[in-house]
């Protein structure tokens, strides 16, 4: 990411704060109608885990600029998500959902430089929790080792 796009994320994620709760709700409606074999994976309140979406997302652009500090944060994520059932497909339809709630929440302000900061900044992290969650499922779990 560019000095640009870094700056866009940053600017549009805090026009984005004050309406952070329709924005989680319209990233999980979008998100369910592209896949709906999801919505299981989320066996929560669905606002408090808007409201965690919406923590992580904030924690993640604010520390876009440093990437070496929020790559082990993010690879931790990663491994996480296996544990919840995430799959390597999943990734592309969760990007797909969040660019549409951020346009719908941003409305004018989502131009199109924006929308490609955006994109830019989830394929990169994305492809950093993948790449996580991949080496996790490669390895024995500890039950499995242990005895």
């Amino acid at each position: 990411m560019n000095t640009l796009q870094l700056e866009l994320v940053q600017q549009s994620w805090k026009k984005v704060l004050p309406i952070s709760d329709l924005a989680a709700s319209l990233f999980y409606q979008r998100l369910f109608e592209l896949d709906g074999s999801l919505r299981p994976l989320f066996k929560g309140n669905i606002e408090e885990q808007g409201r965690k979406l919406t923590s992580m997302i904030n924690t993640v652009v604010m520390n876009l600029g440093n990437l070496s500090a929020l790559v082990p944060a993010v690879e931790d994520l990663g491994r996480r998500h296996v544990g919840y059932g995430v799959q390597a497909a999943h990734y592309g339809t969760v990007g797909t959902a969040l660019l549409w709630a951020l346009e719908k929440g941003l409305g004018k302000d989502f131009t199109a430089e924006t929308k490609e900061a955006w994109s830019k900044a989830y394929t990169i992290l994305a492809e950093v929790m993948r790449s996580a969650a991949t080496e996790t499922e490669g390895k024995p779990s500890v039950q499995a080792t242990a005895g």
